[in-house]
């Protein structure tokens, strides 16, 4: 099966917590803090695997999540790092946050990796936070957590030269003659049900070897999600030449040529300034040498090169060679990915020290930004010093100012990324 699209599950591993430990010797009666700091957590990359050409790995197993780090302890002994994990995919892969649908990485080259969830950092053991008046502090900090998000993988395939025509046009029955590929080839509609790939041979004199992809049949409303085409139109994005397949025996080939430019351009406009041969298909047939001259002088005004062919008897193959030759780029050109190039998109977290105050449909308020949501992550609310040190840091940070000014009174609801809170204007006072 033909997987080109699928959305999966990924969380990266969190810190490790840290220890918070006194040095316990003999000969030291009073041992100051050694705990040592936790681990990070195992990140989660994405690698283009030349050799995978569907995501049909992810067709069972959507889940994944890289190794947590090993929390700190006594001795100052830091947790050991957790593992990052690398997930495979094919050239072509675009990856999209799925609750946003934003771009997070476009990974078309050979080896080319994108972190898509970066794990959390360690917590720091209590010997961070001893200080001249405060000797033997029991605070330190739980691990950071992992990111975590749902993603979408969107294939669209990396070929020179794409096959595109309406249902039984005999796109691939060329693509068997042009190749060594051997799709499922029938006289009847929707025979080709996911796109095939081959590699053309230009002669033995030539050293390219351009690969040709033929993407099953469109329909006319293909662009707006008719037929089984629609799902299809994203893999001749990338090619570098689109060769329009006519079926010359068709009662009208002039429509039939005309239905594939519309849902092109439909799609993408910029698919039409590709370029682009149009092969009259079947003409070994009466009805198709019939209508041949005039598609031919259409094809003329219009300023597309056209060619007759017979991909079932191998007429006009040979000449069809010759024009993707003429159009295809050197061997170094093609051994460069087709564009666009492949990005990894950098996004800068416009709220990564600041953090804004909103209320909540129920009535709670909810503080969000970066820094104070990974203060509350690795606070340990059990501790009294480290529940005290978390009050001190909203104050300071301006928190605790903004929700007053917001309106918050005692009772209410306060949410900090994954923690919930009540405020407590007393014990806030106190702290």
């Amino acid at each position: 099966m033909f997987l080109d699209q699928v959305k999966i599950h990924i969380r990266a591993g969190d810190g490790g917590d840290g220890a918070a430990s006194f040095r316990r010797e003999a000969h030291v009666p009073r041992g100051g803090p050694d705990g040592g700091d936790g681990g990070r957590g195992g990140s989660i990359h994405l690698r283009v695997d030349p050799g995978q050409t569907t995501l049909r790995d992810y067709r069972q197993h959507r889940h994944f999540k890289a190794e947590s780090g090993g929390r700190g302890s006594g001795s100052r002994k830091h947790g050991k790092a957790g593992s990052d994990l690398t997930l495979v995919v094919p050239p072509g892969t675009a990856v999209r946050d799925d609750a946003s649908g934003e771009l997070l990485a476009d990974l078309v080259s050979s080896e080319q990796v994108a972190m898509v969830a970066r794990g959390g950092r360690g917590g720091l053991g209590n010997v961070h936070f001893a200080t001249a008046t405060h000797r033997t502090p029991k605070h330190a900090q739980k691990g950071e957590p992992g990111a975590e998000r749902w993603i979408r993988l969107e294939l669209r395939l990396i070929a020179d030269v794409g096959l595109v025509g309406l249902p039984n046009a005999g796109k691939s029955t060329l693509l068997a003659a042009l190749t060594a590929a051997r799709p499922k080839i029938a006289d009847y509609p929707f025979t080709t049900l996911e796109p095939n790939l081959g590699v053309l041979d230009l002669g033995d004199e030539d050293e390219r070897r351009p690969t040709i992809a033929d993407v099953p049949g469109l329909i006319e409303g293909a662009s707006l999600g008719a037929g089984l085409g629609h799902a299809f139109l994203r893999h001749v994005e990338r090619t570098r030449i689109l060769v329009h397949v006519v079926d010359g025996a068709d009662r009208d080939p002039e429509w039939a040529h005309g239905v594939i430019r519309d849902e092109l351009e439909a799609h993408d406009p910029a698919l039409l300034e590709k370029p682009m041969i149009v092969a009259f298909n079947k003409v070994d047939r009466p009805a198709a040498a019939a209508a041949w001259p005039s598609f031919r002088d259409a094809r003329r005004r219009d300023g597309l090169p056209c060619l007759a062919i017979s991909a079932a008897t191998g007429a006009g193959i040979p000449e069809l060679r010759v024009l993707l030759a003429e159009r295809l780029p050197d061997a170094a050109e093609l051994g460069r990915p087709v564009e666009p190039a492949g990005v990894v998109v950098h996004r800068i977290e416009s709220l990564a020290d600041g953090f804004a105050v909103e209320r909540e449909a129920d009535g709670a308020f909810r503080v969000k930004g970066r820094r104070i949501e990974r203060v509350a992550a690795q606070t340990d609310f059990s501790v009294d010093e480290s529940a005290d040190r978390f009050q001190r840091d909203l104050a300071r940070l301006g928190v605790e100012a903004e929700l007053r000014r917001a309106g918050i009174e005692a009772g209410d609801t306060v949410r900090i990324g994954a923690i919930e809170l009540e405020w407590d204007r007393e014990a806030w006072e106190a702290g």
